[in-house]
């Protein structure tokens, strides 16, 4: 009777497989004990390489930590400052609702990442500072052409808005509930119809409000 067939050596993954391996297990590493507790050692075995690969791909820690709260950051920003947001069309409800549906999917989908960059933030990085900046840029620019197409000059409160709008979005993805977290669709409809009727006040019965912010 023969002997079993030797097993080869385990496939070596691609350089570029490599990478997006070690990004993904950093980020979930860093979201969970931060910068200062994350190490290279756990980094490889969450994404099942070796220590020298990380080391071979990265360099060093400092820089594996700028990459991945960098890839963060803009996998972030592409994803909430998405086609919704300049789109002029579709009415206010349905505008609102895309674009905070933006936000808590991504969220939704990529759980490690407001770790990641809270996690910079505590380690010197403005990173998530910097992401609300450059978002509220794209936001306020979209919502100040949406004031001006109903005669408003909104001046200084679109902005002041869309960084209250982040707020509460931010709030409600991290609120910590009792039991089960409530169904997705519904705080995105929470956020919508708060926002709808507090801009309708603020159109018919509080324009003040817009003046003293102009």
């Amino acid at each position: 009777m023969s002997s079993p067939a030797p097993r080869g050596r385990p496939r070596k993954l691609p350089v570029s497989e490599q990478r997006a391996r070690v990004l993904r297990a950093t980020a979930r590493v860093v979201a969970q004990h931060g910068m200062q507790g994350a190490t290279i050692e756990q980094i490889a075995r969450e994404a099942g390489v070796s220590r020298q690969a990380v080391y071979e791909q990265f360099g060093d820690r400092a820089t594996l930590f700028a990459e991945v709260v960098a890839d963060t950051e803009e996998r972030a920003f592409t994803a909430i400052a998405g086609p919704s947001v300049a789109d002029e069309q579709p009415g206010l409800r349905a505008w609102a609702r895309a674009n905070y549906a933006n936000m808590v999917t991504f969220v939704a989908d990529h759980p490690e990442g407001y770790g990641v960059l809270r996690a910079a933030e505590r380690a010197g990085d403005p990173a998530l500072t910097r992401l609300r900046e450059r978002l509220a840029v794209v936001y306020a620019e979209a919502s100040r052409k949406r004031w001006a197409a109903h005669g408003i000059e909104s001046g200084r409160a679109d902005r002041a808005l869309v960084t209250l709008f982040f707020a509460m979005t931010e709030s409600l993805v991290q609120a910590t509930w009792n039991g089960e977290p409530p169904d997705q669709d519904a705080l995105i409809d929470l956020l919508t119809e708060f926002t709808v009727g507090g801009v309708a006040r603020l159109q018919t019965k509080a324009s003040d409000v817009i003046d003293r912010l102009r």
